[in-house]
C-alpha cells in the first residue's frame, strides 16, 4: 500500500519543523513507518542547492534563478526519496512542498502563477500531498521567533515586513481554497497545544488509511 505524503508549511518562525518531529513521533507510536524530509534539501544534491539559496552572497538572485533552483532540488528530492518512500509504504513527512513555491516565489517575488504549476507539472506529475498542515501566526510574532534564534539569518529570513506580509496572505488564500487538503493551525498558542491539533488531524487521516 502507498505511504501518505504530509507537508509542513508556514512562514519563518511558526514551529513547522519542531511540530513535524513532534509528528514523527506521534505516528511511529502508532506503528507508522515515517520518513522525515524538508525542502529545499532531502538528498544530497538538493541540499548542495539548499545551501545556494539559503545563504545570502555578494550577487543578488533573481525571483527566476530562485524559482528554477527550488524545482532542480524538488525534482531530485522526488524522484530520489520522496516517491521510492512512498512506494514502500511509508509516510512521508515533509518540511514544505511546492505550496510554499506559490507562496514565497509566486506572492513574495511576483512569479506568475503559470510558471508555478507548469514546473510542478515537470518535477513531480501526479504527485501532491494527501495533507498540508498550514501552522499560521501573525508575521510580527512569527519573524520575532525565527530571528532570536542563535543562527545568522538566511537569505529568506532577511526580507523585510512587507515580504512575509504577502508570502502569508498567499498561504490563507491557498487554504480557503483547499479546504479538504489544507488545514490551517493557529501557531500562536503553545507548542503541546499545536501539536494535539496536529495530532487530531494525522487521526483523521491515519483512519482513512486503514
Amino acid at each position: 500500500m502507498r505511504g501518505r505524503f504530509v507537508t509542513f508549511e508556514g512562514i519563518e518562525g511558526v514551529g513547522k519543523s519542531t511540530q513535524l518531529a513532534l509528528a514523527a513521533d506521534w505516528l511511529r507510536g502508532r506503528g507508522v513507518r515515517v520518513v522525515t524530509t524538508r525542502e529545499p534539501g532531502g538528498t544530497p544534491l538538493a541540499e548542495s542547492l539548499r545551501s545556494l539559496l539559503l545563504e545570502p552572497g555578494p550577487q543578488r538572485m533573481n525571483g527566476t534563478t530562485e524559482l528554477l533552483l527550488m524545482f532542480a532540488a524538488r525534482a531530485s528530492h522526488v524522484a530520489d526519496l520522496i516517491a521510492p518512500a512512498l512506494a514502500q509504504g511509508h509516510w512521508v513527512l515533509c518540511d514544505r512542498f511546492t505550496d510554499a513555491t506559490r507562496a514565497y516565489q509566486g506572492a513574495g517575488r511576483g512569479i506568475p502563477a503559470g510558471w508555478i504549476e507548469q514546473l510542478a507539472a515537470i518535477a513531480h506529475p501526479g504527485l501532491s500531498p494527501d495533507l498540508t498542515l498550514l501552522f499560521d501566526a501573525p508575521v510580527a510574532l512569527a519573524l520575532a521567533r525565527a530571528r532570536a534564534r542563535p543562527d545568522r539569518p538566511d537569505r529568506f529570513e532577511q526580507e523585510e515586513l512587507a515580504f512575509f506580509e504577502r508570502v502569508r496572505a498567499a498561504y490563507l488564500e491557498l487554504a480557503a481554497g483547499e479546504r479538504a487538503r489544507l488545514r490551517c493551525i493557529a501557531a500562536g498558542d503553545e507548542p503541546g497545544v499545536v501539536a494535539a491539533a496536529v495530532a487530531r488531524e494525522l487521526d483523521i487521516l491515519l483512519g482513512k488509511s486503514q
